[in-house]
């Protein structure tokens, strides 16, 4: 059946690899599974990331990388200071790649933070992959193989895991768009994660409640308002342009109500995704927490 109409739509100076998985009992193919309650348990393929470091200065070394796993690679970018306070891994939005956010992830590094922005399987950026297609990823999943959707909630994990190897600091599951989708379900079973930053998202609205068996199962599976349960205790901060042309703000609200407290709620002059607002009332929330802006 059809499942697409039921949601909205260098300079080189040093290589370095190190090694990454979803958890101590991490597999080179990983495996995943799915309850009655559609809620997802990932134990996700084990990889390994390739570092280049493009450039550095006094305020952070910026690199670009590779997790490479057998379901693929995934490229990132990152930002790090030499002494981050907090790190934030973000999942951009449908067809923006890294490089978009690249000054976003230099502006956080300046401030203190890390920040790594992935290029999301399909997103048309160096990462391979298709355009997120519920249809064929439900094929995926009835065929017991990896639904590339459930891919893109683990490579936000393995880059949290990543970022903690290099630092014992908290990491925030950030994401804009459809890609604050892959990151809330990150944040939701990875406890790892210290908290969730949404911008300009939404979940499903529980549609697959409307369907029955496996096709019911799989579509709770991939709306973030089923597993947002599991945020109790870590926080979340939901951000939402009372003009948003593409995801209404009412949608948006309407997944903050799902989200256990702690949490907050925050509308933005804008249209669709991050700019320079949101970054500052983040910047400014994290400032309160872990310590002034530099």
């Amino acid at each position: 059946m059809k499942l697409a109409h039921l949601f909205p739509t260098f300079l080189l100076i040093a290589l370095i690899i190190t090694a990454c998985c979803m958890g101590p009992s991490g597999t080179q193919s990983g495996t995943y599974s799915v309850n009655q309650e559609g809620i997802l348990e990932l134990d996700c393929p084990r990889c390994t990331v390739d570092e280049t470091v493009l450039s550095v200065n006094e305020n952070y070394t910026l690199k670009h990388m590779v997790f490479h796993s057998q379901e693929g690679d995934v490229f990132a970018l990152a930002a790090i200071p030499p002494d981050p306070v907090a790190g934030f891994v973000l999942s951009p939005g449908a067809g923006v790649p890294k490089e978009g956010h690249q000054g976003r992830a230099e502006v956080f590094a300046t401030q203190g933070y890390a920040y790594l922005v992935l290029d999301v399987r399909g997103n048309g950026g160096e990462t391979g992959g298709y355009p997120m297609n519920l249809d064929l990823d439900f094929q995926k999943y009835l065929a017991g193989k990896w639904p590339q959707y459930y891919l893109s909630v683990c490579d936000v994990s393995s880059a949290r895991i990543y970022l903690q190897g290099k630092s014992e600091i908290p990491v925030y599951a950030t994401g804009e768009s459809n890609g604050g989708r892959y990151a809330a379900i990150a944040a939701a079973l990875d406890p790892g994660f210290a908290g969730y930053i949404g911008i300009s998202t939404s979940g499903f609205s529980r549609a697959g409640d409307a369907y029955s068996g496996d096709t019911r199962k799989f579509l709770l599976s991939v709306d973030p308002v089923t597993p947002v349960e599991k945020m109790r205790g870590r926080s979340s901060w939901l951000f939402h342009a009372p003009g948003d042309p593409i995801i209404p703000c009412s949608a948006g609200e309407e997944f903050y109500t799902a989200f256990p407290l702690p949490k907050k709620f925050f509308t933005f002059n804008g249209t669709h995704g991050q700019n320079e607002e949101t970054d500052s009332v983040i910047l400014g929330e994290c400032a309160q927490i872990y310590a002034p802006q530099r």
